[in-house]
């Protein structure tokens, strides 16, 4: 680093500043913001000085060494070079931190970019390298931060006294304060500047912190490009404190999750159950129970053929708080990558989605439907009984030239299409690994034409997949 960030506290310090002009005028309006006890010393000041008259003192004279008696920072802002360096030379000389305006070289410290919500202060700097880049910087986090931000931390300041007296575990506190900051309900609170309110929400959640179980926050990781998460996916995965994940979320994603969370997988994929759902089911409500914070991590979309729904049936009945985000399914994103419109004026007015998985005994699906033309048909988790779903649509009237695309590790670096008819497809199974998704229909003939997406190898693949995490990065 060119520079320590620290942040100084001057109040009632001495701190003195050279030059009267306009800039010297903001810079002693920070100055005093901070609390600083000022000197100015200028032969001349700026009128606009004077809405500040009372709460400096001004030297009309040139600056001297003997200014710097007694002082703890120096800023010089005049327009004479020799003043300036003057000032740093004399300044330097004693020991003192001194800055010059607009001149990095000669300044032993610098002032930063300021993003005011105090007492949340946002400081942004680039060393005097680019001036303009920081003022974009902070023109994004002044829109970023809320307004009430300065007041929500002073509230809690009132409060954390409270906080460390009843939660004796800096773990517990972390967690109390995790989930308040993430409250809806405190949010609410706060924008209408209801301080009364909100602070006794606080200290309602303490009281009853030490008995209340945590939750369990259902989210969908999208089909494998992390720049497939939606907002509120990233937001939730980064505050969890426990993950349970399967196997079909990418380990970019996973790198997503803050460092301290617990990561346990409960690997789910075809041919592969390492986990039985009943087991999966008593870790979610054991370690909610434990007042954790959970985020249950499926790939794609949680309530597409995740079994999301059974789990928040298990969580229902045993009284534990949950949410669900959303993911897009793999039939949305593989297919979109894949450049196969799922519909089309001109090919398929419908799509169907369904499993290749069945339940022991299960009932069969109606192959009659399934085999209307014009609509698409996706098949999830269904290169195990392909030769079955082959010899079923065939049968019950699906020609066997209809185009058919098997989408292997969609969206992902490693995308892999292999396309055909359904005659073939059994034998291109065989050729595809898992995840893969089936994809029935006319509608896979565009692909030709509207193919997009690491088309020509690897390389291009994974630099497309580049682009959407660099895309995620710039939002995060």
């Amino acid at each position: 680093m060119d520079y320590l960030p620290m942040f100084a506290r001057l109040e009632g310090r001495p701190v003195l500043l050279v030059g009267g002009g306009e800039v010297a005028l903001r810079k002693a309006r920070l100055l005093l913001a901070a609390g600083a006890r000022l000197t100015l010393v200028s032969p001349d000041i700026a009128p606009e000085f004077q809405e500040l008259a009372d709460r400096f003192t001004h030297l009309p004279v040139r600056f001297t060494p003997g200014h710097l008696a007694g002082q703890i920072l120096v800023v010089a802002a005049t327009d004479d070079p020799e003043v300036n360096a003057l000032v740093y030379q004399s300044a330097t000389e004693l020991g003192l931190f001194v800055n010059l305006v607009d001149d990095p070289a000669r300044s032993s410290f610098i002032f930063p970019s300021i993003i005011d919500r105090s007492p949340i202060v946002v400081a942004v700097s680039s060393g005097g390298k680019a001036p303009v880049l920081v003022r974009l910087l902070r023109e994004r986090l002044e829109s970023l931060l809320p307004r009430h931000l300065g007041g929500l931390a002073e509230l809690s300041g009132r409060v954390r006294v409270k906080a460390k007296r009843v939660l004796s575990s800096i773990s517990d506190r972390r967690r109390f304060w995790e989930r308040a900051f993430a409250s809806n309900t405190l949010a609410g609170l706060i924008e209408k500047e209801d301080w009364q309110g909100a602070e006794g929400w606080l200290n309602e959640g303490l009281d009853k912190a030490q008995t209340e179980v945590g939750e369990v926050v259902l989210v969908g990781a999208g089909p494998g490009d992390p720049g497939l998460l939606t907002l509120k996916a990233l937001q939730q995965i980064q505050q969890a404190e426990v993950v349970l994940y399967d196997q079909l979320v990418s380990p970019e994603i996973l790198d997503l999750v803050r460092r301290d969370a617990t990561l346990v997988s409960v690997g789910k994929k075809a041919g592969a159950h390492s986990v039985p759902q009943e087991e999966t089911n008593r870790l979610l409500v054991e370690y909610a129970r434990a007042g954790n914070r959970v985020v249950r991590l499926k790939g794609g979309d949680p309530f597409m053929f995740g079994r999301g729904g059974e789990e928040l049936e298990v969580l229902a009945d045993e009284g534990i708080p949950f949410s669900v985000v959303p993911g897009i399914t793999a039939a949305a994103g593989a297919t979109a990558y894949a450049g196969i419109p799922l519909t089309h004026r001109d090919h398929a007015q419908s799509a169907v989605f369904i499993t290749g998985h069945c339940q022991k005994e299960g009932t069969q699906p109606d192959w009659q439907q399934l085999a209307a033309t014009n609509q698409t048909l996706v098949i999830y988790m269904g290169l195990m009984r392909s030769e079955h779903i082959q010899q079923q649509l065939v049968d019950h009237g699906r020609k066997g030239s209809t185009p058919i695309a098997i989408i292997e590790r969609g969206t992902t670096a490693r995308q892999r299409v292999l396309t055909g008819t359904l005659a073939d497809l059994a034998e291109l199974a065989q050729q595809a690994v898992s995840p893969s998704l089936i994809v029935i229909g006319e509608v896979v003939a565009l692909r030709q034409q509207l193919a997009w997406f690491g088309e020509q190898g690897g390389e291009q693949a994974e630099t497309e997949a580049s682009r959407h995490e660099l895309k995620l990065v710039s939002l995060a």
